[in-house]
């Protein structure tokens, strides 16, 4: 059976952006290209994985978030979804896309860049990004 490209079950990450009252808003950060980061996100990973842009996560301290949710694969081989703060230039957003391209969590050495920008949700969000 052959699942379609970032569909469930297809093998691929799930990469979900946060877009919603402070995450992707001019208003909380103001000069960065939300939309321009989001397109370089979404060309990087096209093949790899799913982008999926998202409702508020409860983590608006901590914006620009990006959840990496690992795949089947990287779920089986230990991978946890990994939450990244700050997503705002070019060189986090290639260093999170260059990551899933290879796997991802579970498949995947987490990167320097994105190591450093990881954080630990609280239980609200967590649970939050899973509806």
């Amino acid at each position: 059976m052959t699942a379609h490209v970032g569909g469930a079950g297809s093998g691929r990450c799930l990469v979900r952006v946060c877009r919603d009252c402070c995450c992707g808003t001019e208003a909380k950060h103001p000069g960065v290209d939300h939309d321009g980061l989001l397109a370089r996100l979404e060309a990087a990973v096209a093949g790899h994985a799913r982008v999926m842009r998202s409702g508020c996560l409860l983590a608006c301290d901590e914006s620009n978030v990006v959840v990496v949710t690992p795949s089947p694969s990287g779920r089986r081989a230990g991978g946890r979804p990994v939450w990244v703060r700050g997503v705002l230039d070019d060189a986090i957003v290639d260093a999170v896309a260059a990551w899933v391209v290879r796997g991802g969590p579970g498949i995947a050495e987490t990167p320097g860049a994105v190591v450093e920008s990881t954080f630990a949700p609280s239980g609200l969000a967590t649970s939050w990004a899973t509806v």
